[in-house]
């Protein structure tokens, strides 16, 4: 009788160990987002106007011939 006590003992610390954690719940993982700056023009439209501004400047100071 003993024996079967033991064991009884054993069997159910075993089972309780097996279901201690549980389901865990699901983690939904996103995928990364990756943002694409636009390409810049490389045919240098953002020099015309500084350059426009110059060659006025240097119009208006030369001298009257």
């Amino acid at each position: 009788m003993k024996k079967i006590v033991v064991v009884a003992v054993a069997l159910v610390a075993v089972a309780s160990a097996a279901f201690a954690g549980g389901m865990a719940a699901p983690v939904m993982e996103m995928s990364p987002v990756v943002i694409e700056e636009a390409a810049a023009g490389s045919s240098g439209m953002g020099m015309l106007i500084p350059l426009i501004l110059i060659a006025l400047i240097a119009f208006a100071m030369m001298p009257a011939a």
